[in-house]
């Protein structure tokens, strides 16, 4: 088409009747492309305050997310102490329990060693300060719990030289009280 200007000027009606038609054509594809621009942004502005209450949303959970995390960070963090104690504490009776056995095997040597080479009179180690049948009965009692050959301290011999003293403590014993 001429320029618009020279055709407004010295255009033939055919002319300008086509001016006229295009004009009315473009204001039509203007006007519906301005309402499709418009219902555009009216649907952006729609989704852009959907998103943004979806972001509130999210962000809501994330911060109660990151709550509960911290939560369980801390909860962690004080039941790996208290099993770090624990362990501590197993290790110090454990080494504890050591020195106590290896104290208990050293005097068990001891007297296992006195027994054998003293005989008689050391067995009179187990009964020291009886002085009476009833405290004689009971002191025997325990010493037979102690070294019985089916426990882990037993021992026969042992065994059999405290059945001895016993013997003899008990005959002695009953000597004494009949004749008081």
């Amino acid at each position: 088409m001429k320029r618009v200007e020279e055709i407004l000027a010295q255009g033939s009606e055919g002319e300008l009747q086509a001016l006229k038609a295009w004009l009315f054509r473009e204001n039509i594809r203007l006007e519906t492309a301005s309402k499709e621009l418009k219902n555009m942004q009216e649907q952006f502005l729609k989704e852009k305050v959907q998103f943004q209450e979806e972001m509130k949303v999210l962000n809501r959970k994330a911060a109660g997310e990151r709550q509960r995390l911290k939560e369980d960070n801390q909860f962690f963090e004080k039941k790996m102490e208290i099993l770090q104690n624990g362990f501590k504490q197993l290790d110090l009776d454990r080494r504890r329990l050591d020195k106590e056995w290896a104290r208990l095997s050293a005097e068990k040597e001891l007297m296992d060693e006195h027994l054998l080479y003293g005989g008689h009179a050391e067995a009179s180690v187990f009964f020291q300060g009886v002085h009476n049948p009833l405290s004689l009965k009971k002191r025997y009692k325990d010493l037979i719990k102690i070294f019985h050959p089916d426990n882990v301290a037993g021992d026969k011999d042992v065994i059999q030289r405290i059945n001895k003293e016993y013997e003899r403590l008990r005959e002695k014993y009953e000597k004494e009280f009949k004749h008081a």
